[in-house]
């Protein structure tokens, strides 16, 4: 390979584009200047806009420009420091023919490493062949090999000596018989998640398709995210104040201003306590057992940010939500499992594991998160490599130290939340994990399931952590058992992890091959990652 061509995918929003402009131009510095060791150039395949302020691609339309200007021969990168919309570029990438290679920087920023995993999730999706890395500084020693054998070859070789298929002969038999019942009881009963408006922020990996959904036995009720604005001006001030007030007395903290454009207000909050109660009554009325909110297109202009609902949503202790004839309380003693970003593969995932770990007799609440960064820490009875989990506010207070006396409540990031709105902040409490990812690849459903623990850090590590991250959300201190950082950015196929707490390390494990049973019993291909 002697011309190396480069894109840079980016987001939707001229702000954020914007501000990320530095960072991205910065890493590519350093990625045309690891590949010109090589003897090899670069070509950008499309220019700064200096009437929009950034080089990024961002629109699907965009992209489709920016590829057909393209060699659809020519080796590619697609180099990422920031949130991308994948579907931006998979037009062009679904139909080129040379070989692909996407890069991301090592940073918890904007995050690049983020957007790399929902774009090579959409790649594997959409069955397009590419190769990838990851570096800090792109010229240790795992870049620089990865990257020598992509220019001679084509392709990255990785290691996956981690995973190994499920067997059901390898498994404790009880676990194996529970998981069996409990998925045929499931597929027999069946059952109903609430879609307000697929495709989140580009995530074509998250939509799955109805013939793959059903034979698990979900399926899918589409509702717009207009009938959830619709149904929040019917909820009286009345009601929202009344769930304040219960999380008030809960001892949950706000973090108040008066600058509508950075701070959070009372009314901001106001207005996500009515779309709390808008979801349940919703629904309610549909028979929805999951529901999944898109928000970040469309109700981010009109109203505040769903995440402090969506944690709510999450946590059996909740703020009861009435029936507004029959005065009942609707899911009264339940969650109502919500998948933030409504990526689907994690409301199968969670709607699934909520109802197994009910019938296990275990703490049944379970979150998405972002595998967003992370680093080693050494000290404090810590040794070992610990990812920084976090999501934008949909965690739920039982996952926190503190429940909701622990919990903060901030203004999310005006770069992306024009609107306002609070998190649902607190940091995870120490404890064994089971994690899992539900993805699609070769046009089935598949899923990857490892067992990890939370771990305390101290309140410097954790407060630099947020710095070098974002400060307003939940954070998850979490080792993965006998999975390295590359091995799981390797494998990965989403931006999304779920997690959900076990009582101890054996129940984890008996919880995961349960878990394991239900999920292929209901037809999918089931993986285990690393030590379990």
């Amino acid at each position: 390979m002697k011309t190396i061509h480069l894109v840079a995918n980016g987001d939707s929003r001229l702000v954020a584009n914007q501000t990320c402009e530095a960072a991205q131009a910065a890493m590519e510095r350093r990625v045309v200047s690891a590949v010109e060791r090589f003897d090899a150039r670069v070509k950008r395949a499309h220019e700064f806009d200096p009437a929009k302020g950034h080089g990024f691609i961002d629109s699907q339309k965009r992209g489709i420009e920016v590829f057909r200007s393209l060699p659809p021969e020519a080796p590619l990168i697609v180099a990422e420091a920031v949130w991308q919309y994948s579907y931006h570029v998979l037009p062009g990438l679904f139909t080129h023919q040379g070989p692909i290679l996407t890069i991301a920087n090592w940073s918890g920023e904007f995050p690049g490493l983020v957007g790399l995993l929902n774009l090579n999730a959409s790649l594997s999706k959409a069955g397009v062949k590419y190769s990838t890395l990851w570096s800090e500084n792109f010229d240790d020693e795992f870049f620089m090999q990865g990257l020598q054998g992509w220019l001679k070859t084509g392709h990255v070789t990785h290691d996956f000596s981690h995973v190994r298929a499920y067997r059901e002969n390898d498994a404790p038999r009880e676990a194996i018989e529970i998981g069996i019942r409990f998925a045929q009881d499931f597929r027999k009963e069946k059952a109903i998640m609430g879609v307000f408006d697929e495709g989140c922020m580009g995530m074509y990996n998250a939509i799955i398709p109805d013939e793959l959904l059903h034979p698990t036995g979900v399926f899918k009720e589409r509702l717009s995210q207009s009938a959830l604005y619709a149904k929040m001006l019917t909820v009286t001030d009345e009601e929202a104040q009344g769930i304040f007030d219960w999380l008030m007395n809960r001892g949950m903290t706000f973090k108040f201003g008066e600058r509508e454009a950075t701070e959070l207000t009372p009314e901001q909050v106001l207005q996500q306590c009515k779309m709390y109660i808008a979801a349940v009554r919703l629904a309610d009325q549909y028979g929805c057992d999951t529901i999944g909110i898109q928000y970040q297109l469309g109700l981010t202009n009109l109203v505040a940010a769903s995440d402090l609902a969506e944690g709510l949503l999450n946590n059996v202790e909740r703020p009861p939500v009435r029936h507004t004839e029959s005065g009942l309380e609707l899911f009264a003693g339940e969650a109502l499992p919500h998948f933030n970003e409504v990526d689907e593969c994690s409301g199968l995932d969670g709607l699934i594991t909520y109802h197994l770990w009910r019938q296990l007799g275990f703490a049944p609440e379970t979150t998405l998160h972002d595998l967003r960064w992370g680093r080693h820490f050494k000290g404090e009875g810590v040794d070992d490599y610990v990812w920084v989990l976090e999501i934008s506010g949909a965690a739920p207070p039982a996952h926190f130290i503190g429940g909701y006396g622990g919990a903060t409540s901030e203004r999310q990031p005006p770069m992306y939340f024009q609107s306002g709105g609070g998190s649902l902040k607190g940091v995870s409490r120490p404890g064994e994990i089971v994690w899992s990812r539900v993805y699609v690849e070769d046009n089935r459903l598949k899923c990857d399931l490892g067992l990890g623990k939370v771990v305390a850090l101290p309140q410097a590590e954790t407060d630099d952590r947020w710095r070098l991250t974002t400060p307003q959300w939940p954070i998850m201190h979490a080792v993965l058992h006998g999975v390295t950082r590359n091995q799981m950015m390797a494998r990965h196929k989403s931006n999304h992890i779920q997690v959900i707490y076990a009582p101890d390390a054996a129940n984890a494990r008996r919880g995961l091959y349960a878990k394991a049973a239900v999920l292929s019993e209901l037809g999918l291909e089931v993986c285990l990652c690393g030590d379990v």
